[in-house]
């Protein structure tokens, strides 16, 4: 099919703006979650794989660290096995770990690397219990009311936190030009499985690679302020302030507080962008105006990259 004039000249001009983010961001880590909304339908399930072999194509390390809570709780009912919730977090009993061991590393991650490699990349799949990736610690979860003298402590099974990341797993990776991809499960100091949140691990790697971007897919336009303008570039400081005054509350509290903690903990910037958008990764990363909102640790962010 040929191009007439204006569409030529619109791919240039669309090559020329993405040019200096390309040079800018060569050699650099990009941790991707992907999950949610990102992972509905064909078309954006190919739209994200092609933007991850692209970014990988012009020299960027992408890593992608997904989710998958949708299709572990379709499984777990299939097996009649009920699922319960603490301050948003599944309770995981042994049968339950092994519901989630089995949809997370076994399904859910081999449709991603499928997915990534029938678009023309190089992806490995891993969970972090290979390599001693994730090693993780049994999360305590604590319930007060006025009433109690004393918190009451929740065991929430094996649900888990992160304690460290194993850097050469991933390095050893990225310098064979392979993508990882990585299911959200660690392990223990015992050989116990954890189920870790998607969001967390995403946000811990990052932070332990000192990434270039931890980019966080969600089903939202980004942050919004009161009037539902979406914010653009922020400081962790105007972070805390919106968090503060009750601009960012509710569920998409989590979210920022692993993006904060990567950002302060050495990650250069995190991106809160909108899955439900095509290429909304490329889009965020290779245009002036985004698909989202950025956070940096600079005293004052811009609302550039």
């Amino acid at each position: 099919m040929s191009l007439n004039r204006d569409s030529a000249m619109n791919i240039a001009n669309v090559l020329t703006e993405a040019l200096p983010y390309i040079q800018r961001f060569t050699g650099k880590t990009i941790v991707v979650k992907f999950g949610g909304n990102a992972m509905e339908g064909e078309a954006l399930q190919n739209s994200f794989a092609r933007d991850i072999v692209l970014m990988k194509l012009v020299g960027m390390n992408p890593v992608v660290v997904h989710g998958g809570g949708p299709q572990i709780g379709s499984l777990l009912e299939k097996l009649n096995i009920k699922s319960e919730f603490v301050n948003g977090m599944r309770v995981t009993d042994s049968a339950t770990m092994d519901v989630v061991e089995m949809v997370l590393g076994g399904t859910v991650n081999k449709q991603i690397v499928s997915l990534i490699n029938r678009n023309g990349g190089q992806a490995i799949g891993l969970t972090g219990k290979d390599g001693q990736l994730i090693r993780a610690k049994k999360l305590t979860v604590t319930h007060k009311t006025p009433e109690m003298v004393a918190p009451e402590i929740i065991d929430i099974g094996h649900v888990g936190e992160v304690e460290s990341i194993n850097k050469s797993v991933i390095d050893m990776l990225i310098n064979s030009d392979f993508i990882p991809v990585i299911a959200p499960i660690g392990v223990g100091e015992d050989g116990s499985s954890y189920n870790i949140n998607a969001d967390l691990v995403a946000g811990k790697i990052a932070e332990f690679l000192h990434a270039e971007k931890l980019m966080l897919l969600t089903n939202v336009a980004g942050l919004q302020d009161k009037q539902g303008k979406v914010l653009t570039g922020l400081s962790t400081a105007q972070v805390d302030g919106l968090i503060a005054d009750g601009t960012i509350y509710g569920g998409m509290l989590p979210k920022i507080a692993c993006a904060l903690d990567a950002v302060n903990g050495g990650c250069t910037s995190a991106h809160i962008i909108d899955g439900r958008v095509d290429h909304a990764v490329l889009l965020e990363i290779f245009t002036d105006a985004g698909v989202g909102t950025l956070i940096t640790n600079k005293a004052k962010a811009s609302p550039t990259k």
